[in-house]
């Protein structure tokens, strides 16, 4: 019985001590970095202003002949073509619907369109039709 009591004032002096402890180290000020790593490189923890690298400040970007570039224009800050981008197509936000690919800035359907059969810019010749992708199927 004696060895509980001098283990619970153990364990009260303790947390006792915790509570009244140096609480700087659980709060931290606005003005310091998070120490979280989540959601962001290691190596790219410190460096603080990506607004230097995003097409809405600087349209430029987009235009360097990159592989990292995904086409000439800005939309929602990446860059994209917005003659080709499924997503793009034409202005910033125009979705093609499902089956239809962007040629040119315009939603089109590979499978029935002459002008762009099968893939953009594969035009059937006269007398012929477009069907499943193909010209002259039948």
């Amino acid at each position: 019985m004696k060895s509980f009591k001098i283990l619970f004032l153990l364990i009260a002096t303790m947390v006792i001590g915790l509570s009244k402890g140096d609480q700087s180290l659980l709060i931290t000020s606005s003005n310091e970095a998070p120490t979280s790593l989540r959601g962001t490189s290691r190596f790219l923890s410190h460096i603080s202003g990506r607004g230097i690298t995003s097409c809405q400040i600087n349209p430029r970007l987009c235009y360097l002949k990159s592989s990292a570039s995904a086409g000439p224009d800005c939309c929602n800050n990446k860059c994209v073509n917005l003659l080709t981008d499924a997503f793009n197509c034409g202005r910033c936000g125009k979705k093609c619907n499902y089956k239809k690919i962007c040629c040119m800035g315009k939603c089109v359907n590979p499978m029935t369109n002459e002008k762009h059969c099968g893939k953009c810019g594969n035009k059937c010749n006269n007398g012929t039709s477009c069907l499943y992708g193909m010209c002259s199927y039948a």
